[in-house]
């Protein structure tokens, strides 16, 4: 059984198709890059898959549930977690208590109190590697702490599907492998069973995702291994413009 499954799933805004027709199937444990030119459908893919849009056709469903009419606040508690590509912050709150936030609308929210949930997020800020700024306002952090700060977010949730968008955009190349590296230490240790994410950083993806989905138009265009998608000449053309030698 897959942990998340999209049938037919179809997002129209006025007269436009935004996401087409699409059919996946994620599996518990799996490292996934949605990819795509601007404008290919992407982040509306995940805001299907996160509850922010609902389709107008298809379904969306994770562990055998139907969700496709959840809420957001619903689909946290079933596990599921989303950083931003902008991060997010509530920036007059410390990043210790941003990131106990995540902690109380995630999986085990229902259970921990406010006490519990700042020790998940102090325990969290060790792993990520914030804890000299635990107690800064949010708001204060350049644009890469920040990011860090919403992957530590999402992180306490305990999610079982990590929704990840853009999230290394604008980090220095070490810095990508830094996190590339931790994000797949961390999803074994925590038993994260899906990282879900839409990058533009190739070392990133090349260096984390087992398969490629990539968009085109808002239509899924190859689903493959990440070697054999990069190559795919369909993508190709897509990202550098069809080929006109002989």
């Amino acid at each position: 059984m897959p942990l998340l499954k999209l049938e037919n799933v179809t997002k129209r805004f006025g007269g436009l198709i935004a996401v087409n027709r699409v059919n996946l199937e994620i599996k518990a444990g799996q490292f996934i890059g949605i990819v795509g030119p601007n404008g290919s459908g992407k982040t509306t893919l995940f805001n299907i898959v996160n509850g922010v849009f609902f389709p107008e056709e298809g379904k969306v469903i994770f562990e055998d549930q139907n969700i496709t009419i959840l809420p957001p606040y619903k689909r946290a508690p079933l596990g599921i977690a989303r950083t931003f590509q902008i991060p997010r912050p509530f920036c007059g709150a410390t990043v210790r208590e941003n990131i106990a936030v995540g902690a109380m609308f995630g999986t085990h929210g229902r259970y921990v109190n406010v006490d519990e949930s700042l020790e998940i997020a102090d325990n969290t800020i060790k792993r990520v590697g914030l804890r000299k700024h635990r107690d800064k306002p949010a708001g204060i952090l350049t644009p890469v702490e920040k990011k860090l700060m919403e992957i530590a977010r999402a992180l306490a949730m305990k999610p079982k599907l990590l929704l990840m968008d853009e999230a290394m955009a604008g980090m220095h190349p070490n810095d990508i492998d830094r996190m590339v590296d931790f994000i797949k230490k961390i999803a074994t240790e925590e038993k994260i069973a899906i990282v879900a994410m839409v990058e533009h950083i190739m070392r990133a993806l090349l260096g984390m995702a087992e398969k490629i989905i990539v968009l085109h138009h808002g239509a899924k265009l190859v689903d493959a291994p990440t070697k054999e998608a990069l190559e795919d000449p369909k993508v190709v053309e897509v990202y550098l413009g069809k080929n006109t030698k002989k």
